[in-house]
């Protein structure tokens, strides 16, 4: 049973680091671009109105990125 969980699982004001990105292709060149390596600590701060995309603190920085995205973002 796969117990990991995603970016795309965090409940807003918690925290916790990338462990692994599954996305490919240009997504996870931007992803990368933005900071978001193996290690690095995000906070999630709000969801949209429907919920997605969602607000993350990154390295200092708000980004929104969408659920499809952040579901290919392994957590720890």
């Amino acid at each position: 049973m796969d117990t990991s969980q995603t970016l795309a699982d965090m409940q807003e004001g918690t925290a916790a680091r990338v462990s692994v990105l599954l996305a490919e292709g240009g997504i996870r060149r931007r992803l990368r671009d933005i900071g978001l390596i193996e290690g690095t600590r995000v906070r999630c701060l709000n969801r949209g109105p429907s919920g997605d995309p969602v607000a993350y603190l990154i390295r200092g920085a708000v980004i929104a990125l969408r659920r499809e995205d952040s579901s290919k973002i392994i957590i720890e």
